[in-house]
């Protein structure tokens, strides 16, 4: 991490300092000045505001943002958090200090409520900004090609406009608290110095945004142990997908969440896998291994199904002439996601033969074993004191193996009856059911993203909401793959659900999805769009959320008369006022 000086320091550029020595005096002289001036009867210095911008997808970057909107105001300067998306180009270029923390989702896209602010920050008629003084700090997931690609084109592309960094880009990988913890620190540290801020804390800025709900002490490193009072098969024992319904007793524990938030499982690992993997290390299990025995440093510490990017590069050193090596030369991102899917751990080192890593060298490009989020599919006033989950097994098989994903069959058949499982909330202020009771909401969620807007529908059941309720579902067959179908039905009969459209695709001979039935439906949608309707989006973000948004592009472009262009701006407009939103992964 490197720490730059304050811009315009006292000083000398060629002063024989370190940056970390010279932001240090930086600091210092600055508070000299601010006190000369205060014995000079010239009064306390304003302190600067800092606006702290944030995009998130999950909550964590809005959570940090408050975090440092907290540390800034203890360090007395006036601070306040604000989404992206609610920062247009003239309102940017009026701010001093910029303090920007954004995750990356999916193959290095901008979170939801920053992809207005991206529109704008890229266009021609984009302001300069030599006035601006700014930071960024990244959140993602090295085990993604597009590591922070959020944080990385905000930060070249305030650059160039000629805003001046204050402090070097922070990249975080998934565990981001101390790393991010150090920027914070790091980062007001520099501010304090550069505006001469006292160290009275400051008042809350009149303009801030709503604080962000507090975090649990419950959480990735101390997850609630919960008793999975009910594991339940939702989808039929006839079909080729498994569905299951999962119930987390919430106990004690004080949790509280909101209709939308998602619950993340800590997984345990299958122990056949960890024994087929000590196998062919030629482990006995009990060796020592970061602290605790190997066996369970496997199954509960490290990745064991999926390929680290860490260990595909050292395979293809360790065996250039390998067919995974063969892959990776082509340089075609898909053909290598191609190629390893379908392929574990276990099928590269035994591809490798002599050549793959022994223990020494796996160990350290395994990574560590992560919680898998799933959207609520409850209420919190329709079933108080539990977590409902909806979840589909993963599994398949190549002749030789059969695989399964790691929490959805730790789910499925490892956790006994009343077994428990560590879990903790994940929040997402941005997708919930509207505050207004009497808005319509249309709710797009095909196969398991029905989950939050089952949660949804009860919300507004147990609040007696008067707004109407559009529901979008569909999957392969409505025999074997229609769930909650009783629950829709009752939903229905009392009212709370005023539309039901489904898309069973494999029904028929032309397949139907969820984006033929909003073509179908277009007058009346785009009636529901122009009488205030929220639109919530859940689900694969890599083909079913963009086919969606193709299709309310063209029912609005075709209601409206009036091109794409016209269609693109309506739905920035709906983005804008927080009426499009979406939970997709």
């Amino acid at each position: 991490m490197t720490l730059m000086p304050p811009t315009g320091s006292l000083i000398p550029a060629d002063a024989p300092f370190s940056a970390q020595q010279e932001a240090w005096l930086a600091g210092f002289l600055a508070g000299v000045a601010a006190a000369g001036r205060r014995h000079a009867g010239a009064g306390d210095p304003p302190a600067a505001t800092i606006d702290v911008l944030f995009g998130t997808q999950t909550g964590n970057a809005e959570f940090l943002a408050g975090e440092v909107v907290a540390g800034a105001r203890g360090r007395g300067l006036g601070a306040r958090a604000t989404a992206l998306d609610d920062v247009p180009p003239e309102k940017l270029a009026a701010m001093s200090h910029v303090l920007v923390v954004t995750s990356t989702y999916g193959e290095g896209e901008l979170p939801d409520n920053a992809l207005l602010f991206w529109e704008a920050l890229q266009a021609e008629a984009a302001p300069r900004l030599e006035g601006l003084r700014y930071a960024v700090l990244g959140l993602g997931d090295r085990g993604y090609d597009d590591f922070c690609q959020a944080a990385k084109v905000i930060d070249t592309r305030l650059e160039q406009l000629g805003a001046v960094k204050l402090h070097e880009r922070v990249d975080c990988d998934v565990d981001f608290e101390e790393p991010a913890a150090a920027w914070t620190a790091a980062v007001l540290d520099l501010l304090v110095a550069q505006t001469g801020a006292t160290a009275t804390p400051a008042a809350a800025t009149p303009a801030a945004a709503p604080a962000p709900r507090a975090r649990s002490s419950w959480n990735r490193r101390n997850p609630y142990r919960s008793r999975l009072a009910v594991n339940r098969l939702l989808s039929s024992p006839r079909g080729a997908k498994e569905i299951r319904h999962y119930e987390f007793d919430l106990g004690d524990s004080g949790l509280t969440y909101a209709a939308g938030d998602a619950l993340a499982v800590v997984p345990v690992n299958d122990e056949a896998l960890v024994g087929e993997l000590l196998d062919h290390l030629g482990a006995r299990g009990d060796e020592d291994a970061d602290g605790r025995p190997l066996a369970e440093l496997l199954r509960t510490g490290r990745e064991i199904r999926t390929p680290s990017k860490e260990l595909v590069a050292d395979l293809v050193e360790r065996a250039p002439e390998s067919e995974l090596a063969a892959v990776v030369a082509h340089g075609d991102r898909f053909d290598l996601d191609s190629w390893l899917w379908g392929r574990d751990i276990l099928d590269l080192l035994r591809d490798a033969g002599p050549a793959a890593p022994g223990l020494d060298g796996l160990l350290p490009l395994l990574r560590p074993l992560q919680a898998r989020q799933y959207s609520i599919s409850s209420s919190p006033l329709a079933h108080p004191g539990r977590v409902h989950l909806t979840v589909a097994s993963v599994r398949y098989g190549t002749g030789q193996r059969s695989y399964e994903g790691v929490a959805s069959n730790y789910l499925a058949s490892r956790v006994g009856a009343d077994g428990t499982v560590g879990v903790y909330l994940q929040p997402n202020a941005s997708f919930g059911v509207p505050a207004d009771d009497d808005a319509p909401m249309i709710m797009i969620g095909p196969g398991t993203g029905i989950a939050p807007f089952r949660g949804f529908l009860h919300e507004r059941a147990a609040r007696g909401a008067s707004g109407r309720n559009w529901l979008f579902f569909g999957d392969r067959h409505r025999e074997t793959d229609f769930v909650y179908e009783d629950e829709l039905t009752a939903l229905r009969a009392d009212g709370v659900l005023t539309e039901l459209d489904l898309a069973f695709s494999r029904d028929q001979a032309e397949k139907i999805y969820v984006q033929t039935r909003m073509r179908e439906r277009a007058r009346e949608l785009y009636a529901w769009l122009e009488e205030g309707a929220y639109v919530y989006v859940c689900g694969d973000a890599s083909r079913m959320a963009k086919d969606v948004e193709a299709a309310l592009l063209g029912v609005i472009a075709e209601r409206r008369g009036r091109g794409g262009d016209d269609a693109g701006e309506y739905l920035a407009e709906l983005r804008r006022a927080k009426r499009y939103v979406r939970d997709v992964y």
